[in-house]
């Protein structure tokens, strides 16, 4: 049963963080405020683009509050006034002070998308595909001033499939998230805060940085199973691309041809409707689906009908 009279502040600012909060909103939980980062200009345009957070927050009419930082002491007593019991954060993007994390009456949870302390930092879930991990899942963990390095309170395994992407793992994780967060939450409050946590074990500890646009582009010397994994880690930001022609060209689709070859990696070896043949330093990447500037993705063999002179057998990328 839950408790309306628990009062739960949520921090939180992309899509990952907004599902967890839609959901908190759904199932009646009271949200007293929601903390997200401040509003950024987006585009050539530069639009004023609110976060998905607080999208979610206006919608159902709950305060909003977008401090850069605590470090000015209005925002930390503005927190402190809306007299929190749990505060809720999901990817938030603010490094949070001591006097922040002591001041709700229960505790600060966060919810990260990884088994910690495996791939602590700001893209667990890029990470885990990009690496060929086989299991991931979700963390329940309070909160300290170090970096996903709090205590776990509960955590739940998924499997990620040989065709995973970053985009169906997300799917995966919301789901397991949303759940154990409920779970977490009732058991907070069945238990008027009285639950056991578990160390992390430092020794087992890695990081998973942020994906950047630059290592998006893909290296051919690399074994096609390798440059595979990187394609899937990428959909769908910054999506992996290659420089050809002196343009940009996406890849949103991608399969390793197990066979011998002995031309240069990078080498275009083979061009028909299934795909584009390419040479890496083992075996070969027959790529699917692509996107072209200006364009939307489209299979490889719509590219080929309509771009027939695009890409040359023998050119190296």
């Amino acid at each position: 049963m839950i408790n309306k009279n628990t009062r739960i502040i949520f921090g939180g600012t992309p899509s990952f963080a907004s599902k967890h909060l839609e959901a908190l909103i759904e199932q009646g939980y009271n949200i007293v405020a929601v903390y997200t980062q401040p509003d950024r200009e987006s585009g050539r345009g530069k639009k004023i683009v609110f976060s998905p957070v607080k999208q979610i927050a206006l919608e159902h009419n709950i305060p909003v509050e977008q401090p850069i930082n605590f470090k000015f002491q209005e925002d930390c007593e503005k927190f402190k006034k809306y007299n929190a019991d749990i505060f809720v954060v999901v990817a938030y993007g603010v490094i949070l002070p001591k006097s922040i994390l002591e001041a709700p009456k229960y505790r600060c949870i966060n919810v990260h998308g990884s088994l910690l302390p495996k791939y602590r930092g700001a893209a667990p879930i890029q990470r885990a595909v990009y690496d060929g991990e086989k299991e991931t899942g979700i963390t329940i963990m309070d909160m300290n001033e170090k970096l996903d390095e709090g205590n776990i309170i509960s955590q739940h395994s998924v499997t990620i499939d040989p065709k995973e992407t970053s985009d169906s793992l997300f799917d995966k994780l919301v789901s397991v998230g949303i759940s154990l967060l409920k779970e977490t939450l009732d058991q907070i409050i069945a238990t008027n805060n009285k639950i056991t946590t578990i160390k992390q074990d430092e020794s087992l500890a890695t990081y998973a940085a942020k994906l950047t646009k630059q290592e998006a582009q893909i290296n051919f010397n690399l074994p096609a199973i390798e440059i595979e994994k990187h394609i899937r880690a990428f959909i769908s930001w910054p999506v992996g691309y290659i420089n050809y022609k002196d343009q940009n060209i996406k890849i949103w689709g991608a399969e390793v041809i197990e066979a011998s070859c002995e031309k240069a990696p990078g080498t275009i070896i083979k061009i028909d409707k299934s795909g584009i043949q390419i040479a890496t330093s083992d075996g070969i990447i027959n790529l699917t689906e692509l996107q072209l500037p200006g364009k939307k993705s489209m299979p490889v063999s719509a590219i080929v009908n309509g771009h027939s002179d695009l890409f040359t057998v023998g050119e190296v990328i």
